[in-house]
């Protein structure tokens, strides 16, 4: 085992997203740091990032009813509105970085795809108007459309009308001015402009141990599987951005503020197909309403992806087990990630989410055909013999203690650091990907507090909104969607 006496400021775990973001944020802020990210495969974005194992909505909100939950007959649209300003945050920096010629070529990773949301059955229809009445008058979902007419939607999204009764109740809301996001290519492109930066990367490298020695520094004990050698690096801030395998690496850190979490993996399959013919019939991303117990993240749609310039149409999830926390992870992982203090908030939440446990166990029992025919509820004239199921990236569902009730299920993503800002890491799942650029700032600012004040022109620089409420003003949400719109080239 060799060991280097140099010490990086900053040691980024994980080939994702959430890393390539940070990278380039660092950079930004601090053009002098030194910077190395390891990826344990030796590819980038294979995991979570990658196109095939995500529905790459860019998600902002437009379409996905679990933003937007009823309780008690009221409908909170509160969520809904926090993604969407997320979202643009992200948008600003992705056009920032066009503009300034650190990404070329904005069509490889994003492109224009309306957004829709589709119901059926009059409780459904009465709950997105109910919702789009809501929704209308913010100004960040003022280009929104609602229709029970099906002439309308058939004029939307044809696919999804042909073959259907003539007289079920059917509604629809679109946001022509969706998008698809490949963030796998993006992961890829901003990992290559923080290499021409000075940042290192280190493929087929896995992070096997790690603590903190006594001046504060991190000490990680990585092995390079191509080359099969061990070494020890060093750096000031680790920052864990692995997707599900972020919880083992943070456990093996040991600090206090990681203790109570745990994580309960779901796997899942998408139809797919990339028949030109089918394709063709159908452009646009199109949630509809989650199944009784069913977690966010199963919510089915049938979206159009553009992945290396080609179209294709996936539809799901639905819902599997494997106790991998990642696609290409261990069997173990499950069982090895089980402490003394993360038992007791997970046994509290499988008592608490029963209903989950219930549609876990209905969706692995579900035949091919039973499944196939939740894509002909959204798209009658489907035939099984265009469509093949793939497998999708692992989603690692967070569990944390609770006071009152032991243990809950956390939805959404969460940052979770150790007091002194030297370590973090990012768990969690859905929105995700889609508002890296906030969270990652939101990071930022829980572990650099002194140098973040100092920071926050720069990031102005790149987010002209930042620090303030895109949605309360109109003119500044018009001028943001013209300017991001004209940088990403999503006007075509």
């Amino acid at each position: 085992m060799t060991d280097s006496k140099k010490i990086y400021d900053a040691v980024l775990v994980g080939g994702g997203i959430m890393s390539a973001t940070l990278a380039s944020l660092l950079h930004r802020l601090e053009p002098t740091w030194s910077i190395l990210l390891v990826e344990k495969e030796a590819e980038l974005a294979t995991e979570s990032s990658n196109p095939w194992n995500n529905a790459g909505t860019g998600h902002s909100a437009l379409c996905e009813l679990n933003y937007t939950p009823e309780k008690n007959g009221k409908i909170d649209v509160s969520k809904a509105i926090k993604i969407n300003e997320q979202f643009q945050i992200s948008r600003q920096y992705w056009a920032t970085l066009v503009e300034n010629g650190e990404l070329s070529n904005p069509s490889s990773f994003i492109n224009p795809v309306p957004h829709m949301t589709f119901v059926r059955g009059a409780e459904n229809v009465d709950f997105l108007r109910r919702r789009y009445e809501l929704l209308k008058d913010e100004p960040l979902f003022a280009d929104m459309e609602f229709t029970t007419e099906p002439a309308k939607i058939f004029e939307w999204a044809p696919a999804l009308m042909v073959g259907r009764a003539e007289d079920e109740q059917v509604a629809a809301t679109r946001v022509a001015g969706g998008t698809d996001v490949d963030f796998g290519a993006l992961t890829r492109a901003l990992v290559a402009n923080a290499e021409k930066q000075g940042a290192e990367v280190r493929l087929s490298t896995r992070v096997e141990a790690l603590r903190q020695q006594s001046n504060g520094v991190w000490q990680l004990r990585i092995n390079d599987r191509a080359e099969n050698k061990k070494q020890v690096v060093r750096g000031r801030f680790v920052f864990v951005g692995a997707g599900g395998g972020a919880l083992p690496i943070l456990q093996k850190a040991g600090f206090k503020e990681i203790r109570g979490f745990g994580g309960f993996p779901i796997s899942g399959q998408f139809y797919r197909t990339d028949n030109p013919e089918v394709v063709a019939k159908h452009l646009a991303k199109v949630y509809g309403k989650a199944s009784v117990g069913a977690p966010p993240m199963s919510v089915p749609h049938l979206d159009t992806r553009v992945v290396d310039g080609k179209p294709a149409l996936m539809f799901g999830p639905y819902a599997g087990f494997s106790p991998k926390y990642l696609k290409k992870g261990s069997y173990l992982d499950l069982f090895t990630s089980l402490r003394f203090h993360n038992i007791i908030p997970m046994l509290a939440v499988a008592n608490d989410e029963f209903s989950l446990v219930t549609y876990l166990l209905s969706q692995l029992t579900a035949s091919k055909k039973k499944k196939f025919k939740e894509l002909k509820d959204f798209m009658p004239e489907a035939e099984m013999k265009d469509w093949r199921l793939i497998t999708a990236g692992q989603r690692v569902q967070v569990m944390k203690k609770d006071a009152k009730r032991g243990g809950v299920l956390q939805m959404g993503t969460e940052v979770v650091s150790k007091a002194d800002g030297t370590i973090a890491g990012l768990l969690g799942a859905s929105p995700g990907a889609s508002v890296a650029v906030p969270v990652m700032i939101d990071l930022l600012n829980k572990c650099f507090q002194e140098q973040f004040t100092a920071w926050e022109p720069k990031i102005r620089e790149a987010i002209p909104s930042f620090g303030t409420s895109v949605n309360a003003d109109p003119e500044l949400t018009k001028q943001i969607e013209e300017r991001t719109n004209k940088a990403l080239g999503l006007n075509r």
